[in-house]
């Protein structure tokens, strides 16, 4: 199928699959005019890229856990990047989960004032809130 034809079927752009190209997470052949063409396989592989973004990975961890994925063995040291994205993600979540908790006080703030002083802090653990 043609770069348009796998956009449609994937949801992602031209311009996306380009750059997956770029950065060799899909290999298209090319027809003697130059034209990309993907196999049908291509889909799944363009919906399992969009996750693995999706996931936080980026192009280059990506590029390196692909071939992984279709050989199904994760080494150490791939096994340890995982991990370590895994940590910061998750690291990532708890300060976004931080401030959706001062987001939470200030809410409370503005709908509910009372006659006390603004408070020290906007951590709910430390405020009493």
């Amino acid at each position: 199928m043609r770069i348009g034809e796998l956009a449609d079927r994937s949801g992602v752009s031209t311009r996306a699959l380009r750059y997956y190209e770029e950065q060799l997470l899909l290999s298209p052949r090319r027809t003697s005019g130059g034209h990309r063409f993907y196999p049908e396989t291509a889909v799944d592989r363009v919906r399992l890229i969009q996750q693995l973004y999706t996931a936080g990975l980026g192009s280059r961890l990506i590029a390196v856990l692909l071939p992984a994925i279709d050989a199904r063995v994760v080494g150490p040291e791939l096994l340890d990047r995982l991990l370590l994205e895994r940590a910061r993600i998750e690291a990532k979540t708890a300060e976004l989960q931080a401030a959706s908790r001062r987001l939470n006080l200030l809410i409370a703030l503005a709908t509910h004032p009372d006659t006390e002083s603004c408070p020290a802090t906007l951590d709910p653990d430390l405020s009493g809130a």
